[in-house]
């Protein structure tokens, strides 16, 4: 029989209630005691590395579309310098954006004008 690793270490953070309560819908979604699915969660920082990239590149493209359009539905006219600008402050944010989204759980249409 094997033997397991006694887990004698612990990790904790302080939430508030309704991340705790966020958490814990989380893990019983995927039928895992809170302790179990935190513990997944953290171990398996590779596995969403891929999602994060992703996550970006989707969030870059609707910061660009929704700045296009915006624009467009103002009967503005978009240089090509000015939609090169559009692209670059996209994937200048990509990544903050990505981290943000996945920590305030979902996408929301915020002021297209600062998208």
């Amino acid at each position: 029989m094997v033997k397991l690793a006694l887990r004698n270490k612990s990790v904790g953070t302080k939430v508030t209630a309704a991340e705790f309560d966020a958490l814990e819908r989380r893990a019983h979604a995927q039928k895992l005691t809170l302790s179990e699915w935190v513990r997944a969660e953290l171990l398996n920082i590779k596995k969403e590395d891929g999602h994060e990239v992703l996550l970006g590149e989707l969030l870059a493209l609707r910061a660009i579309l929704i700045n296009l359009l915006f624009s467009l539905g103002k009967g503005e006219r978009l240089t090509a310098e000015a939609m090169k600008e559009l692209i670059e402050r996209a994937d200048r944010d990509k990544v903050n954006r990505a981290a943000g989204r996945r920590t305030d759980g979902g996408l929301s249409v915020r002021n297209a004008a600062t998208e």
